[in-house]
């Protein structure tokens, strides 16, 4: 019923693009940096956040090549940053996956491949699902959201680094000009900013 009166009143699934950087805007590193995961920031705080986070049930929502990723991560068990609760939970919630290539869930326990143009598959989602959509990394996929007007909070982990020589996947490049309002925001473990603005096409 709670659900039927949400659709009846035209409200839409949230949908949060939660994306980690430096402070130069790279959200990786190549072979040249040796940071390790968090880019060796993490504390206390930062990862009791996480989990807070994924306390609650969302879809998640990917693009092909960070699905990959993230699954090969955690099934490989290889990085001991996947044993964080976050992640833990992480992989138990539902997720989308927007790709034309990929064949195979790779492990995840709830995972759907869908086929199709990512805004019109996100639009659909937005309307119809009675859970909150969040989405990792995935680049263009969000830049793309972005600009269709569908990112109702871009939530950015900005950690206390500079990675001009080692830096890769700059987190906003090519995206269009948008004016953020600044809903949120905190400081973890005294040097990590988590910021949250609803982003507006400028």
């Amino acid at each position: 019923v709670e659900r039927l009166q949400w659709k009846e009143m035209g409200m839409t699934a949230e949908y949060t693009w939660d994306v980690f950087s430096t402070v130069d805007g790279y959200g990786s590193y190549n072979e040249h940096g040796d940071w390790g995961g968090y880019w060796s920031k993490q504390g206390p705080e930062l990862l009791a956040h996480r989990a807070a986070l994924f306390a609650r049930k969302q879809r998640m929502i990917y693009g092909a090549t960070t699905f990959r990723e993230v699954a090969e991560i955690m099934r490989s068990g290889t990085d001991p940053n996947s044993l964080d609760e976050w992640n833990v939970r992480l992989m138990r919630m539902p997720a989308t996956v927007v790709s034309s290539t990929l064949h195979d869930d790779l492990g995840w326990p709830d995972a759907t491949i869908v086929r199709g143009d990512a805004v019109d598959i996100v639009r659909r989602l937005k309307a119809e699902s009675d859970i909150p959509l969040r989405s990792q990394a995935s680049l263009s996929l969000n830049r793309a959201l972005m600009a269709a007007g569908l990112v109702d909070r871009l939530q950015l982990t900005v950690f206390p680094v500079i990675s001009g020589r080692s830096g890769t996947s700059r987190i906003l490049e090519g995206a269009d000009d948008f004016d953020l309002e600044l809903l949120e925001s905190r400081t973890l473990d005294g040097q990590t900013q988590e910021l949250v603005y609803r982003p507006t096409l400028h």
